[in-house]
């Protein structure tokens, strides 16, 4: 499979098996679809020069200009970097049969919020069912299962959510403290996350977050007007001027790694590129800006009409970033940073973040659910940190859950890098976590064909 397009001035081919990403001229970009069935039927170059002039015949190219670019499209196709086999698919089985072991949990250290954000799946915290903050003792069973359940792996995740998890700082720390005494006796070690939306941010919060949290997640949305419409405090207040000098302050004292602010974007503000623009201009190099995901009945919800206006925004972002890197002043957009040099491994690639079998949330009781975003569905409660995974049959459809078992992922170019997209989102959407939320897909294509666009621009510059 081969995807090809164009893109700011580029005309770009992904041949989606191997990863390989090639800048094209207008022959061969014209050429690559003509040909590729014939390639595969090993076909003479005599016989692909025919095919491609019949082929193009009324287009203005020389008989020279045809012949070089069958020429270049043969020479990469013999060296596996255009129309290559699936190599992943034949080993599916295989995949499917793999060891499980749980590598990362979602703790909701509070199921309690003091902001009441207008798209929160969350409900303000409750998630279905009734405010509650974990105890130190359930906390302390759930990494007691991670360290027990993620056989001979030495690295583990664990993301201290909610609600906000602020509202239960102290037993934050204790569990960090517990999490640390674990790793010399078992041969772990534990990268911490915290996801905040700010409020209660503070230089004591601060410094211990420097100190053991590998990354920190601040909830923003872009410019004050937009972030204090969807993100105000229950009584109708906005939060941006609260805590945007917080999270400067974070942003610097870690050195501009290792955080990132983290929006949504609806349609009350599709012209969200201003927003991701708006945080780099005060001074965030890390930033991650996604759309909203919610029924179309919310009026905040993005519709299938709002596509293509969301396009033009990435294509204006993409624009804007290559500027700004080009200038000294470049930043992080977390949509558009893809690897193409080897990507993510195999596993990654065909399943996505493990949610049900290597990810799993855990509720401030203890019960254990494929994600953050099934909390509340009674339908997917999994077991508990008392008597562990009891719901097997929900983990192993979860682990069966790939690229090849959902038929929009099939012949998508984009499969590689979304691994099938939102379980959740699908479920949401379809009531089966084997389908995909269709305008998700849609939108992920686009940031795709941006962040790879980027890629050769920047490769571009560093040629010129």
């Amino acid at each position: 499979m081969v995807h090809v397009y164009k893109n700011n001035g580029y005309n770009l081919a992904l041949d989606v098996n191997s990863g390989c990403v090639h800048v094209i001229d207008d022959v061969v970009y014209d050429l690559i679809p003509v040909l590729g069935d014939a390639v595969k039927e090993k076909k003479t170059e005599e016989e692909l020069l025919k095919i491609a002039e019949q082929a193009l015949e009324k287009a203005l190219y020389t008989k020279e200009e045809i012949s070089e670019a069958v020429e270049e499209i043969l020479t990469l196709a013999n060296e596996e970097m255009l129309y290559t086999e699936d190599i992943y698919e034949p080993y599916i089985e295989e995949f499917k049969n793999r060891e499980t072991v749980v590598k990362a949990l979602c703790l909701h250290i509070a199921h309690d919020c003091n902001l009441a954000c207008r798209y929160c799946f969350a409900e303000e915290g409750e998630y279905h069912g009734r405010r509650a903050l974990m105890s130190y003792e359930i906390g302390k069973k759930a990494l007691d299962f991670l360290v027990k359940n993620s056989g001979s792996r030495i690295n583990l995740e664990v993301d201290f959510f909610g609600g906000e998890p602020l509202m239960n700082w102290q037993v934050v720390k204790d569990l960090v403290a517990y999490g640390r005494s674990l790793e010399e006796p078992f041969h772990k070690k534990f990268r911490f996350t915290l996801t905040t939306n700010g409020v209660l941010l503070n230089d004591e919060i601060l410094e211990f977050a420097n100190r053991e949290m590998a990354n920190v997640v601040l909830s923003i949305d872009g410019r004050k007007e937009v972030h204090d419409f969807m993100r105000p405090h229950r009584g109708g207040q906005g939060s941006y001027d609260e805590v945007v000098p917080k999270y400067i302050r974070v942003a610097e004292s870690r050195n501009q790694m290792n955080y990132y602010v983290r929006g949504t974007f609806t349609r009350h503000n599709l012209d969200f590129s201003k927003d991701v623009l708006h945080l780099v201009d005060l001074g965030f190099k890390q930033i991650s800006v996604e759309p909203v995901v919610a029924d179309e009945s919310e009026d905040y919800a993005i519709r299938e009409e709002d596509i293509p206006l969301i396009k033009e925004q990435y294509d204006e972002l993409a624009k804007e970033m290559i500027k700004r890197k080009k200038e000294g002043k470049g930043f992080n957009f977390f949509h558009f940073m893809i690897d193409l040099d080897g990507g993510p491994c195999v596993a990654k690639r065909l399943s996505g973040c493990g949610s049900g079998c290597e990810y799993l949330a855990v509720t401030p009781w203890g019960d254990f659910y494929p994600c953050h975003q099934f909390v509340g569905m009674e339908q997917f409660l999994m077991g508990n940190v008392d008597e562990g995974i009891v719901n097997t049959g929900i983990r192993d459809e979860f682990k069966n859950c790939n690229v090849y078992a959902k038929e929009k992922c099939k012949d998508c170019f984009a499969k590689f890098y979304c691994s099938g997209g939102c379980a959740a989102n699908s479920y949401n959407f379809h009531g089966s976590i084997n389908n995909a939320y269709d305008i998700g897909c849609e939108l992920q294509r686009k940031r795709i064909e941006c962040a790879i666009m980027i890629k050769a621009a920047l490769a571009d510059g560093e040629e010129n």
